[in-house]
């Protein structure tokens, strides 16, 4: 079963903290930042950290589950999760350093219903999170 996490991330400004994901030839899409759960990971939550650690170069403070998806192959949990301040610069992970795997860009946007619709929680299938390795 492979095991995803995800952060519903909220910003000092009550924003949501996404990644908009493109693909060269795709049309851009929105994820939470996350991704997926190592075999050396303690838990859940410290996979999470890792990955918004990761993706963001930003120290998460985890408040709870929200939700999980499951089929027969892959469970992805989301997590609320609070972050202070993020930095571009501090970003690491093989995603940010090979071009075949698009661009991965920080966005802020306001916290609302559309932003969280059923496409920002659609299990993407992506080298990245929840596909098979």
């Amino acid at each position: 079963m492979i095991e995803c996490v995800r952060a519903v991330l909220l910003t000092p400004a009550g924003r949501l903290l996404l990644i908009r994901r493109t693909w060269p030839g795709a049309t851009p899409y929105r994820v939470f930042p996350g991704g997926h759960v190592e075999p050396d990971d303690p838990g859940l939550r410290a996979a999470l950290v890792r990955e918004i650690r990761e993706e963001t170069g930003a120290e998460p403070q985890i408040t709870g589950l929200l939700h999980v998806l499951a089929d027969a192959h892959q469970r992805q949990y989301f997590y609320l999760a609070r972050i202070g301040s993020w930095s571009e610069a501090d970003r690491t992970g093989p995603e940010f350093a090979d071009p075949d795997r698009g661009e991965y860009r920080l966005e802020e946007v306001p916290l609302s219903i559309q932003a969280l619709d059923a496409s920002a929680w659609s299990r993407r299938r992506s080298p990245h999170c929840c596909a098979p390795r």
